[in-house]
């Protein structure tokens, strides 16, 4: 007798709540039920539309980023591309104790390295250290302020989802220091790494930069909230509500 095909599951047993105003965190989270196995019913499917779209970006915008990569070599010193270890998904098995308590001493998930187009000058956080990145950040190059509108310095991720780093549609990663940083803050802020993280979300959509704490409070309820009701028509519908909130800037990566 075969055993049946592992999988994953998240859900919020109350939905029906305006996500406007959420119930605290710390509720959110308790709801947040997950029975962890190492494969979801829908992941070869989600797995085959991410690695589909992430390859047909890449072809399309190919030569976009030769002449982006052109124009950024010839404006500033550095590197092309710019490379940054941040924390993943935890793969993890939940229910065992020894390993829930290790969660508890690490960052939750399995680090991996993003790839981006160089948007700031070279040891931009040499003197400030690991910090958020703003709208009008004055760190960000002219010409990097000119691809961070349009999110095409989020574009060389496309790569990150072919290795399988990320989704395109997920909670957005951040570096460990940051990480430990705003689990201190916000407790909550494990259950991110329940799922992969994305190129875009709906946080994203939905909420600008982070201008304080409590503005990451609301993305955390966000990405909650899409834990929750994730699902194969979810992640085309955000990726559909993307593309307007890109050229309307209103996003918040």
């Amino acid at each position: 007798m075969s055993t049946p095909g592992p999988r994953a599951r998240a859900r919020i047993i109350d939905q029906s709540r305006p996500i406007e105003r959420p119930r605290s965190l710390d509720a959110q989270a308790r709801d947040v039920e997950f029975e962890v196995t190492p494969r979801d019913r829908h992941e070869g499917l989600s797995r085959a539309m991410n690695v589909v779209l992430a390859g047909l970006g890449l072809a399309v915008s190919m030569p976009v980023l030769l002449f982006v990569s052109i124009l950024i070599k010839l404006s500033s010193r550095g590197p092309i591309l710019y490379t940054q270890t941040r924390v993943g998904l935890d793969r993890r098995w939940k229910r065992t104790l020894a390993l829930r308590e290790a969660r508890m001493e690490d960052l939750g998930g399995q680090v991996f390295t993003i790839y981006k187009l160089r948007t700031m000058r070279v040891d931009a956080e040499k003197r400030s250290g690991a910090v958020w990145a703003t709208e009008n950040d004055p760190r960000v190059t002219g010409l990097g302020k000119f691809l961070r509108k349009y999110r095409i310095d989020e574009v060389p991720q496309l790569w990150n989802v072919l290795l399988g780093d990320m989704n395109i549609v997920g909670p957005r990663p951040e570096r460990p220091s940051i990480v430990a940083r705003l689990r201190e803050d916000i407790p909550e802020y494990r259950c991110r790494h329940r799922v992969k993280p994305g190129l875009t979300g709906m946080a994203q959509i939905n909420q600008k930069y982070d201008a304080c704490l409590e503005d990451v409070r609301q993305k955390v309820n966000w990405d909650l909230r899409y834990i929750g009701e994730q699902g194969f028509w979810l992640d085309v519908r955000i990726m559909l509500k993307t593309v307007p909130s890109v050229l309307l800037r209103f996003q918040g990566w």
